[in-house]
């Protein structure tokens, strides 16, 4: 797991290093664009053992900044760097009594990532964007009901504080950009999957993987600085 783990960081990695190189044959741009945006979480997490869910919503949005550097063929490439505040956890789906619970945990995200658009300069365009992302833990709280009888169900996870605040992953996203003369609009939706725990998952320890899986829907405003 470790080993493939570091496989994935290798190859992301490498295809952002890649962009640079792909600018030296391609049409050159200098298109710096910044702004914000929002919108919301479908989060879960993998354990193992596994824990039955339901999806838990969260909020999503921060800041983005992207740099356009070249058309290659029909593509055009670019890099994109955001600060997030965002919404993570998971909700259980416990069917054995009336109990509920929940987690929410807010992170403070950082995606850095290729930003891959096809379509007219200054029109419609499809967009995908791939990258690592790291992020930390900013706070996290429980929510059950009162009563509460974890009697025939996985329990250990209550109570239980994050061991780990620091998270990484793999970032990927799909979504239109519309350009206009007011600035450049965008919807996206994206899965970021977590390539670390937030419990120890030594052998000694109860849980083997807990990890982030987050899907989202975001929009996201930017204007153009340079063009």
């Amino acid at each position: 797991m470790i080993r493939s783990k570091k496989i994935y960081i290798m190859i992301i990695f490498a295809m952002i290093i890649s962009m640079p190189l792909l600018a030296q044959v391609g049409e050159l741009r200098n298109n710096f664009s910044i702004g914000i945006s929002g919108g919301q979480n479908f989060n879960s997490v993998s354990f193992s053992p596994s824990i039955k869910q339901k999806t838990l919503n969260g909020f999503t949005g921060g800041i983005t900044a992207r740099y356009i550097s070249e058309k290659y063929f029909a593509m055009i490439c670019g890099i994109q760097l955001e600060l997030n505040y965002s919404q993570r956890g998971w909700s259980e789906l416990i069917e054995e009594n009336t109990d509920t619970y929940s987690r929410t945990m807010n992170y403070l995200e950082v995606p850095f990532l290729a930003h891959l658009a096809f379509g007219k300069d200054n029109g419609t365009q499809f967009f995908l964007n791939l990258g690592p992302q790291i992020a930390f833990l900013l706070n996290e709280k429980e929510k059950k009901s009162t009563p509460f009888s974890p009697i025939s169900r996985t329990s250990k996870q209550y109570g239980k504080m994050a061991e780990n605040k620091f998270d990484y992953g793999i970032l990927g996203g799909a979504g239109l950009e519309i350009k206009t003369k007011a600035g450049n609009f965008l919807v996206e939706g994206r899965y970021y999957f977590a390539l670390s725990d937030f419990y120890k998952t030594t052998k000694k320890d109860y849980f083997s993987r807990a990890a982030h899986s987050t899907l989202s829907a975001r929009i996201t405003y930017l204007f153009d600085l340079t063009k």
